[in-house]
C-alpha cells in the first residue's frame, strides 16, 4: 500500500519558517515528480512547488523566493522549506507524487497523495 505521510506543520510567527516533510512507503519515487499543494479554509486547492526526478523545480509565484522544493531519493522522501512566511500561508499542506518524471503544476496528473499537515501563520 502506498503512503505519504507530511510532517512538519505548525504554529509559527509572521517572517519565521518551517520545514515541512513527506514521506513516502509503498514504492518508490525517485522516477516520478513530486508536489505540494495547499488548501486555505473556504478556497480550492493551490499548487506551491514541483520537483522533476533530476531535480528541476518550479514554484507558483506566491511562494517564489521564499519556500525551496527538494528530494531525497535515499529516504523516499520530499520536502518543503519555508522561511519569511505570511498569514496568508495558512492553509493544510499536502504533497503528491505524479505518474511522470517532470513536473507540472496540475493537480490531476499526481496520482497519490499525503493527507496533509496544518500550517499556521500568525500576524
Amino acid at each position: 500500500q502506498v503512503q505519504l505521510v507530511e510532517s512538519g506543520g505548525g504554529l509559527v510567527q509572521a517572517g519565521g519558517s518551517l520545514k515541512l516533510s513527506c514521506a513516502a512507503s509503498g514504492r518508490t519515487f525517485s522516477s516520478t515528480a513530486l508536489g505540494w499543494f495547499r488548501q486555505a479554509p473556504g478556497k480550492e486547492r493551490e499548487f506551491v512547488a514541483a520537483i522533476s526526478r533530476s531535480s528541476l523545480t518550479y514554484y507558483a509565484d506566491s511562494v517564489k523566493g521564499r519556500f525551496s522544493i527538494s528530494r531525497d531519493n535515499a529516504k523516499n522522501t520530499v520536502y518543503l522549506q519555508m522561511n519569511n512566511l505570511k498569514p496568508e500561508d495558512t492553509a493544510v499542506y499536502y504533497c503528491a507524487a505524479d505518474r511522470l518524471p517532470y513536473y507540472t503544476a496540475n493537480p490531476g496528473r499526481y496520482e497519490y497523495w499525503g493527507q496533509g499537515t496544518q500550517v499556521t501563520v500568525s500576524s
